[in-house]
């Protein structure tokens, strides 16, 4: 069964709280872990993900339906409650780390929707770094965006949420530059940290935030006794060339198998 932890950060954010998920996810973390596994896992924790958040944001409807008892009992059909299908999806890829869960996230986005509302879009966004490695904002090139975005669910699935750059890029980019008003935007990670969570919500406190893991590994020993976003100003996530702790090294690499 699937919760979320309890958490100040606020309701936009989705900390996900999973014993299997979360065995899953130490797993692939693992420096012992390699290709296949690594997506082997990966597309059992989006999967899980997106059908929770997906419960929980798009839209459902009443159904009533006949099933193979039907014939003999036509009075008693089966009644319940279905996401609705003729609901619009994306799933943006964020090159490179987000193209293999945003593929998974569109494929099965299929398993809910009906197929001609649902599209992958493609964005390549890096983050910019100086000389000591530290963050100092996106580099945002190519894209490739298959039309509007008029009530439709954004999902921007890109497994580390570390600074937050590239993903308030990337809906900076959505809200700016394509045609049409979203009916929400929702953001699937693996792993976020406090300061990526201050400052997505920051630049968009509309955004719905789902993620399996918080880290702030590198917060005081007092700061790790309180409940996440506590002490939200004293929490700290990324080292000094941004990278998360504990965190899984980049997941853009070990996914591809490139190291560079």
């Amino acid at each position: 069964m699937i919760h979320e932890q309890k958490h100040h950060y606020g309701s936009q954010v989705h900390l996900l709280s999973s014993p299997s998920l979360q065995g899953w996810l130490a797993d692939l973390c693992s420096p012992e872990t390699f290709q296949p596994r690594i997506n082997h896992l990966v597309t059992r924790l989006y999967q899980n993900m997106l059908r929770f958040a997906i419960d929980q944001q798009l839209p459902s409807e009443s159904f009533k339906v006949a099933t193979r008892m039907t014939e003999t009992h036509p009075d008693a059909l089966l009644e319940g409650l279905r996401i609705k299908p003729q609901t619009k999806a994306i799933s943006v890829n964020l090159a490179r780390a987000g193209t293999y869960p945003s593929h998974l996230c569109y494929e099965a986005l299929h398993d809910y929707l009906e197929p001609a509302l649902i599209r992958q879009d493609h964005i390549f966004a890096a983050r910019k770094t100086n000389e000591s490695h530290h963050v100092t904002g996106t580099e945002f090139g190519a894209s490739k965006i298959g039309g509007g975005q008029d009530g439709a669910f954004v999902f921007f699935p890109d497994p580390m949420g570390a600074t937050g750059s590239t993903l308030v890029a990337a809906v900076d980019h959505y809200k700016k530059n394509v045609p049409g008003t979203a009916a929400r935007y929702l953001a699937l990670h693996l792993i976020v940290t406090p300061e990526y969570l201050r400052r997505v919500l920051t630049a968009h406190p509309d955004l719905q935030i789902y993620a399996l893991r918080l880290d702030r590994g590198l917060s005081s020993k007092a700061v790790l006794e309180t409940e996440p976003g506590k002490l939200w100003d004293q929490e700290k996530g990324l080292n000094d060339s941004d990278y998360i702790v504990p965190g899984g090294g980049g997941f853009g690499e070990i996914m591809n198998n490139s190291f560079v």
